[in-house]
């Protein structure tokens, strides 16, 4: 399970409140990580039980302070064994492309547009990854750039490329959706609204 590893990860950047790393799964490792505020909070509970992390001591009144975390030496030596650890690729569960084999099967009504709104997901995220690439490795991997922050940020470019790429040409090449079928009229001998019967 990676989710204490990425807190291990982000309390050695900068010992940080539960509320601190909240925001910044929120704004950073979230891209590559996802947890909800409650997963945090409550693993922030289990490695500081675990010994990994400590509460940093508060000065002033505890009631309404923030509780601090930093890694403690067994925390870090738990994340250098973490990252040099072996792990398979996990395999790709995606339900638009389970939609797609769906397709071939009953038909594509409603797939343009779903796969459309997927395009323009992935869009905004390309050009937000190149927005902070732009703001944090203005001249790319030199210039004291970190080359391991500058290789997380050209991984998530290259898979939002890769699935705007991918999702333009498939919404192309996408067979029309069969056009539906007349609603039926009233069956024979019903009588209609006027009260005059339908002929047969």
């Amino acid at each position: 399970m990676s989710l204490p590893h990425a807190i291990l990860t982000a309390l050695l950047e900068q010992p940080s409140s539960g509320l601190e790393l909240t925001r910044r799964f929120d704004r950073s490792i979230g891209f590559f990580w996802s947890a909800t505020h409650q997963q945090i909070y409550r693993e922030l509970g289990r490695l500081e039980t675990t010994g990994l992390i400590r509460a940093l001591p508060q000065s002033g009144p505890v009631r309404g302070q923030k509780k601090e975390y930093e890694v403690l030496p067994a925390g870090r030596a738990e994340l250098a064994r973490w990252t040099g650890a072996e792990d398979d690729p996990r395999p790709i569960r995606d339900p638009l492309l389970l939609r797609l084999r769906a397709a071939a099967v009953v038909g594509t009504a409603g797939l343009d547009a779903e796969l459309r709104r997927h395009l323009d997901l992935h869009r905004a995220q390309l050009a937000h990854y190149e927005a902070i690439g732009r703001r944090d490795f203005p001249a790319g991997e030199g210039d004291g750039a970190d080359p391991l922050q500058y290789a997380v940020l050209r991984a998530g470019v290259g898979l939002e490329s890769f699935w705007v790429r991918w999702l333009a040409e498939t919404v192309e090449s996408l067979p029309p959706a069969p056009a539906l079928p007349p609603a039926p009229g009233p069956a024979a001998g019903v009588r209609s609204v006027e009260g005059s019967e339908n002929p047969s």
